[in-house]
């Protein structure tokens, strides 16, 4: 009887090592459920956690109004790609870092992927999908033709809005401003000369070289 005690403790019994591997590979939520004396399991801990409220919200999006009924957690990111289809801004990193999702809030540009969509009503919202008119493309979405200022293309959005908010801005009398004030958008592919280029040429055109 000890023998067999002793043999169940030991088959239950985990090493500081084993302890250590096991909490790697399932992020702690096995070894803190399984071990841990009066823990809460993983699932009832999600569980209670998920807890959330919905609400009406009114988003003015490209001159439009919406009313959307929206997890009180969505981002504007998520209301635009996932309830108004406006797939323009791109998802990347989720953590303001990338630049990819960019738009204009009244003229000013924001991380979408940053921003909750319950707490920009009353804001006006520029997508990409708002910067042409009709048929005829807005002059930076031109320029960035002319130049082949992208290769994939993921980023092209958030460099394009971030790229008329410098322009609106006056950050683009060099190529050395540019590159400061457009550092917040990464590019994968390293078209960084291009999409300069491209900024100061519809700058130009603009007439808004202006410092700062």
């Amino acid at each position: 009887m000890e023998s067999a005690g002793r043999s169940k403790v030991a088959s239950s019994d985990l090493t500081r090592r084993e302890l250590l591997a096991v909490a790697a590979v399932t992020g702690g939520a096995l070894v803190g459920g399984d071990f841990m004396p009066g823990a809460t399991p993983p699932a009832n801990a999600q569980g209670t956690a998920a807890v959330s409220t919905v609400l009406d919200v009114i988003l003015r999006v490209n001159g439009t109004e919406h009313r959307l009924a929206l997890d009180s957690r969505t981002t504007l990111l998520d209301a635009l790609r996932e309830h108004l289809h406006l797939t323009g801004s791109k998802k990347g990193c989720g953590l303001g870092q990338c630049g990819a999702c960019t738009v204009l809030m009244d003229g000013k540009r924001v991380k979408s992927c940053l921003s909750l969509a319950a707490l920009v009503e009353g804001r006006e919202i520029t997508t990409m999908e708002g910067l042409a008119q009709g048929d005829e493309l807005h002059p930076l979405q031109a320029a960035f033709i002319d130049r082949d200022a992208f290769q994939c293309g993921y980023c092209t959005p958030g460099q394009i809005m971030a790229g008329v908010a410098c322009i609106a801005e006056g950050h683009a009398g060099s190529p050395e401003q540019i590159r400061e004030w457009m550092s917040g958008n990464l590019c994968r592919c390293g078209a960084y000369d291009h999409i300069v280029a491209t900024i100061q040429d519809a700058a130009q055109g603009a007439g808004s070289v202006r410092g700062g």
